[in-house]
């Protein structure tokens, strides 16, 4: 290496003058470029390894305008649901050359717009909102910077890939309500989520159709973990009436509800959410929202862009 070269970082110059090439050549055996001779790519090769040349990356993305990189944004990453989900996205973004980023929040309403910045500042090609801390209206401005892709349904010009909690929910209840339960407790997470809000509309039309009376105190928010459901049944052996059954939003709380239930010696049925592994061994019936399916989805509808709708039908697993 010639000596006014240990002072400065060597250069796509540098590479073309000693491998006796044009600087079009260097440019394309770094890209990748398939029509070179093999004779210039080796000599260009054997140079880029003898000066250590690294390429600039930022200064890559900038002229390309892409990253390859995508943002997951995620409220948690040691929850089944969310981990199933970014388990979904990470499969199909790898095998398509992207790198995800994995970005919790906490539902940190600020947390969460540092990561829209880096949409904004083009550190990232895109994000994928598995579940929000803002408000649409805080977000949607940052669509004019690249794609945003979300997990749950939104009449905005947004593409997303969805459960109907609705109708899934009533039908749920439907069944259970076939089975002989008519007092029936119902287990939701956060009182914004859109995913609540379309579980609780679910909950008063079955009870609307069937002429059952709505008992507040068997509608419990705020449950995401095994001890959130033993805290469910903590609170309703304090009340004079139980409920027979109770959906639960999760598998990990309706498996608390279990162990707790036999610990206080009552008989409780409960139907979990998910279908993950803690079901089948407990034995716990529950609703299988495909959900690496719809990581898969929400990758694909980032990729091909537009603003597609696409829902995901759950289904009940009866054990």
């Amino acid at each position: 290496m010639k000596k006014g070269m240990n002072a400065m970082k060597p250069t796509i110059k540098d590479i073309a003058r000693l491998a006796n090439v044009s600087i079009t050549t260097v440019s394309r055996v770094l890209n990748g470029h398939p029509y070179v001779a093999k004779d210039k790519r080796k000599k260009v090769e054997e140079v880029i390894q003898q000066l250590d040349y690294k390429q600039n990356t930022n200064a890559i993305h900038l002229v390309k305008g892409k990253t390859n990189t995508i943002a997951v944004i995620v409220p948690y990453i040691n929850h089944p649901f969310f981990q199933t989900l970014v388990e979904g996205i990470i499969e199909e973004a790898i095998q398509s050359g992207y790198t995800p980023l994995l970005c919790p929040t906490n539902y940190d309403p600020k947390l969460e717009m540092n990561y829209f910045q880096m949409l904004r500042s083009k550190q990232i090609d895109g994000v994928i909102l598995c579940s929000r801390a803002n408000e649409w209206d805080v977000i949607i401005p940052f669509l004019q910077y690249g794609p945003i892709v979300t997990c749950e349904y939104t009449e905005h010009d947004i593409p997303c890939v969805y459960i109907d909690y609705y109708q899934t929910y009533k039908d749920a209840l439907h069944y259970v309500h076939s089975q002989g339960h008519t007092e029936i407790g119902y287990s939701i997470g956060r009182h914004m989520s859109m995913n609540t809000k379309e579980r609780l509309r679910a909950y008063r039309a079955f009870l609307n159709e069937t002429g059952i009376e709505l008992n507040p105190d068997w509608i419990v928010y705020d449950c995401f973990s095994m001890e959130d459901g033993k805290n469910i049944v903590r609170e309703l052996v304090n009340l004079d009436c139980i409920p027979s059954v109770i959906l639960v939003n999760g598998d990990e709380v309706a498996a608390g509800v279990l162990l707790q239930a036999k610990n206080e010696n009552i008989s409780i049925s409960v139907i979990g959410a998910d279908n993950q592994p803690i079901s089948e061994v407990l034995n716990i019936s529950t609703i299988d929202q495909h959900i690496e399916e719809i990581g898969n989805m929400a990758f694909s509808l980032f990729k091909n862009g537009g603003t597609s709708k696409i829902p995901i039908k759950a289904e009940l697993i009866v054990r």
